[in-house]
């Protein structure tokens, strides 16, 4: 990967394309892996046995997806590199029966994913995407990119007091979108809409994983177009980069000490405890059965993991212009500063001395500048799968990211070069 500069966005332009076609973690996994694909990668399955030779494999699951690169005779005790980030992000999700709607309108009833900025979802084209399960037991993915939803704010003349108490949402009552009018919901409508969509038969559909979408695309932004406007950047963003530097490790033809990893989870928002999250066995399980199909043993296994090292990469906090006291007043991240470093004594970030030197190690390789990111003592402070990843595996773990504004917004803010350095600092810690 090239030395970065303000005037190279070849990454940047190949991640707001990214962006627009991973409308859900599953569709980002799916983009992920015929990114690594290109670079020699195989899928292989859970359930086959796996053999030990050198070369770039993955595994998909769900939203999920790890991806491994194992060098020519790599020792089954050789530790791992692992870049670990998340492929969902807050916003509106189908519910099992999704036909509503009142006073004429036609309305899908939705559930609330995550923590949104709920009214970053009001008045905007938002299209409808996800996995449909078929009864032959296959799954099928589908995206209606087109307006097709939106949410109505009310109008200020029935709500004249917004302006001085702030918009009131109810989840429930407020943030259901309409899609058309009828006098009645027709229960299968949405889904036999979907199924002619995705070409399948009437009554093929048994199951589905459905969220929204805003249709707009990414786009710079400013008079210097410095920075980038787009969706799921809090963590397409990190997967993308990930999946880039997994990529130009595997195929630079150069010695790893490591066996460079990409680990993107599903379901970080919500907690992680799922059998596609952080909180559960799917990174263990693949690591552990990598040693093993390279003839290790469980002493190998240990060697190894005591000598891994994780970096958590998920956005963080830019200083906001207009929210600077909401801040630590000593630490002010900036946009395209450079990836941020993000510490928390009270273990909500797994980033400790030893992880920062690690992690400015790889900056200093890189030649790019990184950041630091603290909470202001006096908010909470938020979390990543980076302590769940080192108490679940007890693997060193770092946390680091991107510093944009608008986070959980339906459309965030980044800097346009942040991507990119981000990018170069993973190269550097994948292949030290």
């Amino acid at each position: 990967m090239s030395a970065p500069s303000r005037f190279d966005r070849g990454h940047t332009d190949d991640l707001m394309t990214f962006l627009s076609a991973s409308p859900t973690p599953y569709h980002a996994v799916a983009n992920a892996a015929e990114r690594l694909e290109k670079a020699g990668f195989r899928q292989v399955a859970e359930t086959d046995a796996w053999d030990g030779t050198s070369g770039g494999r993955y595994v998909l699951r769900g939203g999920a997806i790890i991806a491994w690169y194992v060098p020519e005779g790599a020792a089954a005790h050789t530790p791992f590199r692992v870049v670990g980030a998340h492929t969902d992000s807050p916003n509106l999700r189908v519910k099992p029966r999704p036909d509503t709607g009142a006073h004429g309108w036609r309305q899908v009833a939705v559930e609330i994913y995550g923590g949104p900025l709920m009214n970053s979802w009001l008045d905007r084209d938002l299209g409808l995407a996800g996995r449909l399960s078929l009864r032959d037991g296959s799954t099928r993915l589908v995206n209606v990119d087109r307006p097709l939803l939106r949410v109505p704010q009310l109008a200020i003349h029935m709500d004249r007091n917004v302006t001085a108490d702030g918009l009131k949402l109810d989840k429930q009552r407020h943030l259901q979108p309409v899609w058309g009018l009828g006098d009645t919901a027709r229960d299968g409508d949405l889904i036999a809409f979907l199924e002619d969509e995705a070409g399948l038969a009437r009554g093929e559909v048994t199951g589905w994983d459905l969220m929204t979408h805003s249709v707009e695309p990414p786009a710079y932004l400013g008079r210097d177009r410095e920075l980038v406007a787009g969706p799921r950047m809090d963590n397409l963003l990190s997967v993308h980069a990930g999946t880039a530097a997994l990529a130009a490790v595997a195929t630079s033809g150069a010695g790893l000490p490591y066996i460079p990893v990409l680990a993107a989870f599903d379901h970080e928002e919500t907690g992680s405890q799922s059998d596609t999250g952080a909180d559960g066995p799917l990174l263990g399980t693949v690591l552990e059965r990598s040693v093993f199909a390279r003839g290790g043993s469980y002493e190998d296994r240990a060697r190894a993991f005591a000598g891994t090292v994780c970096l958590s990469s998920d956005t963080g906090h830019a200083v906001h212009p207009n929210y600077a006291e909401r801040h630590d007043p000593t630490h002010h991240p900036r946009v395209n500063g450079g990836p941020i470093l993000k510490v928390n004594v009270n273990n909500r970030y797994a980033t400790d001395g030893s992880g920062r030197a690690v992690f400015a190690a790889a900056c200093e390789k890189a030649d790019i500048p990184f950041q630091t990111f603290v909470s202001n003592n006096s908010m909470p402070c938020g979390t990543t799968i980076g302590p769940i990843t080192a108490a679940r595996h007890g693997i060193s773990t770092v946390d680091i990211g991107v510093a944009i504004l608008s986070m959980h917004s339906a459309r965030e803010l980044c800097g346009a070069d942040d991507p990119h350095l981000l990018a170069n600092a993973l190269v550097a810690f994948l292949q030290p």
